[in-house]
């Protein structure tokens, strides 16, 4: 349980820095992704979505669309 909790709050605080870095994107359609191709990236300084763009070939579609989105 101890650790079901703290990869949660990992995953909440990893999904704000990506939120206050991508702006408009809709995090939560790429939030498993996350989980699965960037666990252990420390947030802040676009790194988790330095990491995200690295592996864009391997996420959802949403996600996709949305990391699509921040290329401009």
């Amino acid at each position: 349980m101890k650790t079901t909790v703290a990869i949660s709050t990992v995953l909440s605080i990893a999904m704000m820095a990506f939120v206050s870095s991508a702006g408009a994107v809709d995090v939560h359609l790429c939030k498993e992704d996350m989980a699965r191709l960037c666990p252990g990236v420390p947030p802040g300084k676009g790194r988790i979505l330095k990491c995200m763009k690295e592996h864009e070939n391997e996420v959802s579609i949403g996600c996709a669309k949305e990391l699509k989105k921040l290329k401009g």
